[in-house]
């Protein structure tokens, strides 16, 4: 990577020129610079609303870039370590369905593992995929869904010669990471593309000592989300390609479903996030691995708490950790990971990133600082002395594996009925339950819904969790097919 090239950011400049020309605006948007919605101009300041402005030809064109956004993509691929770079707005949701678009068809087999995020199952409903499962071990004490165990996804490539891709997160929402390099070999070797999740992995391509990027192994498609560790503006993500992929074809996937009115708010925090990355990202994520190593010792001298880390490596289950992720199970002081999320929010204005059943994730980038990190220990330690209670005992596990009885498509479009959430057992499901964040389906449409789901969910509402995806809000019913 030629650092003195990356000090350029193409779309910041060309900005930058545009406003200073106080061009007079008889294009969209509408509140023309702010004047047209002054509320909007105080809210997010003048210089903001001035600057979101409509596709043009001296800003380029992300649907077809030739100038501006096309340097800056170039420029992005070359820090990222990728053969292209695409500019995405409708946030990473859109970087995966239009990896899994660009190589799965109707009828197309894809080999992935069941804890994806509902932007993967919303794909193959969109184009009519066959997803072939390979389910992750459970961790016996914390209850999260673990990496793809490499002997699991060799049997499935070789019981299925047939399919297109194998997909992966790297790392999972919690910091686990499977076998990269491995997975990456077997899949190349049977003629198969390798699709990546990094929604939660921007650092790995600029941080030392952190886990295998995708791009780093070989991997043909990539979606990062920039907005979460890197810096960029919430909804703003990066889809990268490998040299064997067509990239004409990848951004007419793309602009199938993305917008046509790209802003230019997010498209410019891209472009200066990345060059912040690639000329400072090894210090700035020095900085974040020792304030979360801080964070995990110290929250582990509490007591109660299990801040996990690089401990649950064993090179199977388990191939990497990504030490960022301060991911930490809260049962062993009684109290379920959501119900540690409410306290820290209500009672210490401190909002973490999501708190589920068993754990919670406190998401630490370059953006904290060690007051901070010192302020959530200090609040944990005081949530265990005031509300901490006698553990249960009782072993809770983050992830049910539903059987899949359809592919996702079939069901989604078919005749539904609607049932009381106990009535449905044993039907087969035509919408989601999810509890969001993470956005793991806890079902998804053709699975099959059964006691221990039920239960699941039942206990997710009691606690607090915040379910989505069906139709009904309060999950107290749900579609099941007509039979």
């Amino acid at each position: 990577m030629d650092l003195e090239h990356q000090k350029s950011a193409p779309i910041y400049e060309a900005l930058e020129a545009f406003r200073r020309r106080r061009v007079v605006p008889f294009d969209v948007p509408g509140h023309k610079r702010g004047r047209g919605n002054p509320e909007l101009a105080k809210l997010l300041g003048e210089k903001c609303v001035a600057l979101d402005v409509n596709s043009m030809k001296p800003l380029d064109n992300l649907s077809n870039p030739v100038s501006v956004i096309r340097e800056a993509e170039e420029l992005t691929a070359e820090a990222f370590g990728a053969h292209h770079a695409y500019f995405m707005v409708n946030g990473t949701t859109s970087s995966v369905q239009s990896m899994i678009l660009s190589v799965c068809k109707a009828g197309d087999k894809i080999i992935l593992p069941r804890n994806v995020h509902k932007s993967v199952i919303n794909a193959l409903i969109l184009c009519g995929g066959i997803p072939v499962y390979v389910s992750p071990a459970i961790h016996p004490k914390i209850g999260v869904a673990l990496g793809m165990e490499l002997s699991a996804v060799e049997e499935a490539v070789k019981a299925n010669p047939d399919a297109v891709a194998v997909f992966v997160n790297n790392p999972t929402y919690y910091g686990i990471c499977s076998d990269m390099p491995a997975i990456a070999e077997l899949t190349h070797a049977h003629g198969m593309k390798l699709l990546v999740d990094e929604a939660h992995g921007t650092h790995l391509y600029f941080g030392e000592g952190l886990p295998v990027s995708a791009m780093s192994v070989g991997a043909d498609m990539s979606a990062v989300s920039m907005h979460k560790s890197g810096g960029s503006l919430t909804q703003s993500s990066i889809l990268l390609i490998g040299p064997n992929m067509d990239a004409g074809h990848v951004r007419t996937i793309i602009n199938l479903t993305q917008t046509t009115s790209a802003s230019y708010l997010l498209l410019s925090s891209l472009d200066i996030s990345r060059r912040n990355q690639a000329l400072r990202g090894r210090e700035s994520f020095a900085k974040v691995v020792k304030m979360a190593e801080y964070a995990r010792s110290e929250i582990n001298g509490i007591g109660g708490y299990y801040a996990y880390g690089r401990e649950l490596i064993d090179g199977v289950t388990v191939c990497d950790f990504d030490v960022t992720k301060l991911s930490v199970h809260t049962l062993g002081i009684g109290l379920t990971g959501i119900e540690v999320y409410d306290l820290l929010r209500d009672e210490y204005d401190i909002q973490i990133e999501f708190g589920d059943i068993g754990n919670i994730l406190a998401y630490i980038s370059i953006g904290d600082r060690l007051q901070d990190i010192e302020r959530l220990v200090g609040a944990l330690e005081d949530i265990k002395r005031l509300y901490g209670k006698e553990p249960s005992g009782q072993y809770y596990s983050d992830f049910v594996q539903p059987e899949v009885v359809y592919s996702p498509q079939k069901p989604f479009y078919a005749d539904k009925e609607t049932l009381p959430l106990q009535e449905a057992v044993g039907r087969v499901t035509g919408e989601f339950v999810m509890c969001y964040p993470p956005g793991i389906p806890i079902l998804a449409p053709g699975e099959r819904v059964t006691q221990t789901i039920v239960d699941h969910i039942l206990f997710a509402k009691e606690k607090g969790c915040s379910l989505q995806g069906a139709a009904d809000p309060l999950i107290d019913r749900i579609q099941v097919i007509k039979e």
